[in-house]
């Protein structure tokens, strides 16, 4: 699904249960990720052990796997490296932690969407190699992710080639405004 679909479920899990949730900002998705760390994954610098923690390419038969079946990071939370990269709610730019550091940037910046092309996606997937499962590992999303959507325009719901996106959720301690709640479920370039 697009991360505009990700995000519209965000607003109706919202609607229905009564309590805010989004997606995770980068920061938020990678301090998530860390639990606490510094190493390139949340079990260490070791590439060899992550058949204990994700599913990637060597070992996934080529298709995301039941959540939890591999060991959990330091904080419990399961599948932050592998099985599918995750949506988050910022626009991608390559460069935007340099900026933010440059600029003395709070703890939890927010790169909010200008453009359709590209959003960020964080951690790795299925098929993907180790190198591709850190913690800081991000890639922005790509119109190719589309080519066999039959419709025409393009949908803004689905990415018909990019089997390996999913999405997790979160629920801040407190909720914001509704006027707020709307920035973070609707940023205005969900069409291409």
């Amino acid at each position: 699904m697009t991360q505009h679909a990700a995000s519209k479920y965000c607003h109706w899990l919202s609607a229905k249960t009564g309590h805010f949730y989004r997606l995770p900002t980068e920061a938020e998705w990678e301090y998530a990720c860390r639990a606490g760390t510094t190493t390139a994954y949340s079990f260490g610098d070791d590439p060899l052990v992550i058949t204990n923690y994700a599913w990637f390419f060597d070992n996934s038969n080529s298709k995301y796997q039941k959540v939890g079946k591999k060991l959990p990071n330091p904080w419990g939370l399961y599948d932050m490296h592998g099985n599918v990269m995750e949506w988050v709610l910022d626009q991608y730019d390559p460069d935007y932690y340099k900026v933010c550091a440059d600029k003395g940037v709070d703890t939890n910046p927010w790169n909010k969407a200008t453009k359709p092309y590209p959003h960020a996606a964080r951690g790795g997937s299925w098929d993907n190699d180790p190198a591709d499962l850190r913690s800081a590992h991000r890639l922005g999303s790509e119109r190719d992710w589309k080519r066999q959507d039959p419709q025409l325009p393009k949908g803004k719901w689905y990415f018909t080639d990019a089997t390996f996106i999913g999405f997790r959720i979160v629920r801040p301690l407190v909720a914001p405004s509704a006027a707020e709640m709307e920035k973070y479920w609707i940023s205005g370039v969900e069409k291409e």
